[in-house]
């Protein structure tokens, strides 16, 4: 009986179109990442230098990207987009954001606060681990030297 629900649920379940959620997502994660670099030569242009403006572009486009998602803007484009939004730092702002969003009507601790990181937490816990792991084996390896 499984077999022939399986069956009956891949006749009817609608077909991706990859090719044309392939294209998408590529146009649209490289507007996002053009508009980051012109945003990084503006900052350069008014004299910051390289590291500076790097910072000051991440944390424009982190600004843009919950705003976006604050105004429901960013959703939109999620839908047409799908990873050319995600994949940029403005969708992490995005996974940030939108669970806020949702719960913000239960109150600013147990709402907001609550489920601020609920997406983006075990991303942030997983690459800071990463991060200590290779720090670490960089420090042994160069202590060997």
């Amino acid at each position: 009986m499984d077999k022939d629900y399986k069956k009956y649920v891949d006749e009817i379940s609608p077909k991706p179109k990859y090719a044309k959620n392939y294209t998408l997502a590529f146009i649209v994660g490289g507007i996002i990442c053009c508009i980051g670099q012109a945003i990084n030569d503006i900052y350069m242009n008014f004299g910051l230098d390289k590291i500076k403006a790097a910072g000051a572009t991440s944390m424009t486009l982190i600004f843009i990207g919950a705003f976006l998602t604050g105004i429901g803007v960013y959703d939109l484009i999620g839908k047409r987009a799908g990873a050319g939004s995600i994949i940029p730092i403005t969708g992490f702002a995005n996974s940030i954001v939108s669970p806020a969003m949702e719960y913000k009507r239960e109150g600013y601790v147990l709402g907001v606060g609550a489920n601020l990181f609920k997406i983006a937490g075990p991303v942030l816990v997983y690459g800071i681990g990463s991060s200590i792991l290779c720090g670490f084996i960089y420090y042994v390896v160069n202590l060997v030297k």
